[in-house]
């Protein structure tokens, strides 16, 4: 179904989190640029793809999910996140069979970094990334990470195969893979380390805390739908809520952003409700727990915030969509 209309509106996101206070690590800058310098060093972009890496401000994103934490872990946590975005982009060119052999690259880096050996850009810099990591990552903060990511690069291998068959998922399909498409999960396990806490695997397991990170995920995950849409579908990119819902269940673009708009406020309502049933344990475990919570909240906040910041999604004119919301869809780009 094709759409008629050039623009939507945007759904009220900040105000659904209105009650989340936005909070910025004081480390921010000085390590959000070093960071990018570290990824450049090793990711051989072109010129362009390099004014479009800055343009993202990934270290700013950190900053905003990890407030509290020190300045090494904040390193580490922006390394990640800007290596897990150039590792998305990458996917997004790639070839199934070419997403699985950068996925078993990088896992292999992740897993051993200083027995792995590689010349490829995305092995060296996982490399880099995880033999820091791991030198604090508690165990079972460890275990779920790799674990995470195993899910995100077999979500993305398959969402290559969609896109190379030309293939829509259903709604539950498209569901069941963007939440690990989404990249979130990994981001969560780096909430325990950020907080120097490692959950033991009954809580960190629990069906509540399960719960929690489930709102926490489809809160970013809608939004972030509803403000990658223009450019998804500029390039002809069909992974997306908004695309499914217009093309599989035939709603009109502003129906389709207004439908996921209401998932997100709802998951917000979930989030709070299920942060009030939260077990008890022990006094230091329930302290960790508070610390991995406020980290879900600052993740939704955090991300809200940056969509209209960086470049990666409305260029130079996210503070204009940020105050009137109206999202004015890009040309489609011819194919290649």
């Amino acid at each position: 179904m094709s759409c008629t209309s050039p623009s939507f509106i945007l759904p009220d996101l900040l105000d659904d989190c209105k009650d989340y206070p936005l909070r910025c690590n004081p480390h921010c800058e000085a390590v959000a640029r070093a960071s990018e310098a570290w990824l450049l060093a090793e990711a051989n972009f072109s010129p362009k793809k390099q004014r479009a890496f800055l343009r993202l401000l990934a270290g700013e994103l950190t900053a905003s999910c990890y407030p509290d934490t020190d300045a090494t872990r904040l390193r580490v946590s922006s390394d990640f996140m800007n290596l897990l975005f150039t590792l998305d982009d990458w996917s997004d060119e790639f070839s199934t069979q070419d997403t699985y052999g950068l996925a078993e690259c990088v896992m292999r880096a992740l897993d051993d970094p200083e027995g792995f050996e590689t010349e490829k850009a995305a092995g060296k810099l996982a490399k880099s990334f995880s033999s820091r990591f791991r030198q604090t990552a508690g165990p079972g903060c460890t275990a779920r990470f790799m674990e995470t990511m195993d899910l995100f690069f077999g979500a993305v291998a398959q969402q290559a195969g969609d896109r190379a068959r030309g293939d829509v998922p259903s709604l539950e399909e498209y569901v069941a893979l963007r939440w690990d498409t989404s990249g979130c999960k990994p981001c969560f396990a780096l909430i325990e380390y950020a907080a120097g806490i490692d959950l033991p695997d009954e809580v960190a397991y629990h069906d509540r805390i399960r719960d929690l990170e489930y709102a926490a995920n489809a809160v970013i995950s809608w939004s972030n739908d509803l403000f990658s849409y223009s450019v998804e579908q500029a390039r002809g990119d069909t992974h997306n809520m908004i695309a499914v819902l217009m093309q599989q269940h035939g709603l009109g673009l502003q129906e389709a952003v207004d439908y996921v708009g209401q998932l997100c406020k709802q998951s917000v309502e979930f989030f709070e409700t299920t942060r009030i049933q939260l077990p008890s344990w022990d006094p230091e475990t329930d302290r960790d727990v508070q610390a991995y919570v406020q980290g879900l909240q600052d993740w939704m906040v955090g991300a809200l915030h940056w969509s209209f910041h960086s470049g990666r999604y409305f260029g130079d004119e996210g503070t204009a969509v940020m105050k009137h919301r109206i999202v004015t869809l890009l040309p489609t780009q011819p194919k290649s």
